[in-house]
């Protein structure tokens, strides 16, 4: 006798994207990064891209549902199926309305962006991991964490 073990979503919510959402999610990101022949770089609604933002939901999953059913609802429906100035309106609502759910859409959206190939080759970076050979940084102006010096401690004694 065969028998299939089916194994729970994750605690923290659905990894997987329904189809709608997959639509939602790419016309938003085409509005957040769109393609720049100029640079020659892909928008964030790239296939490739859209496929690395879909496998890293993790823990955040349930934000990212969440934030996504806001701008449909914002949307009035289907984001995908309506004019580009709609859109930007849609999301533009979405960035003055929602908190942390679209807080943390954002960072896998850029996370997922800037890790892409075609993106690091255009920024004059070797498209590979940071380690084991790391990155070289420019020196920068240190006088930029004056205000952070200035504040003082935040934390108190454990």
């Amino acid at each position: 006798m065969s028998s299939t073990v089916s194994f729970p979503p994750p605690a923290w919510g659905n990894p997987e994207l329904s189809a709608v959402e997959k639509r939602t999610l790419a016309a938003m990101c085409a509005r957040m990064i769109p393609a720049s022949e100029e640079y020659k770089v892909p928008g964030a609604d790239d296939a490739l891209i859209q496929a690395d933002i879909a496998k890293s939901l993790g823990r955040d999953a349930t934000a990212v549902h969440n934030a996504l059913a806001q701008l449909e609802t914002i949307a009035g429906g289907s984001l995908a199926d309506l004019p580009i100035d709609q859109q930007e309106t849609a999301c533009a609502t979405l960035r003055a309305e929602a908190g942390m759910d679209l807080t943390l859409l954002t960072r896998i959206i850029l996370q997922c962006y800037y890790r892409d190939d075609r993106v690091m080759i255009s920024l004059g970076m070797e498209p590979r991991p940071p380690f084991p050979k790391g990155h070289e940084l420019p020196q920068g102006d240190w006088s930029l964490l004056d205000p952070v010096r200035a504040r003082g401690k935040i934390w108190r004694e454990a």
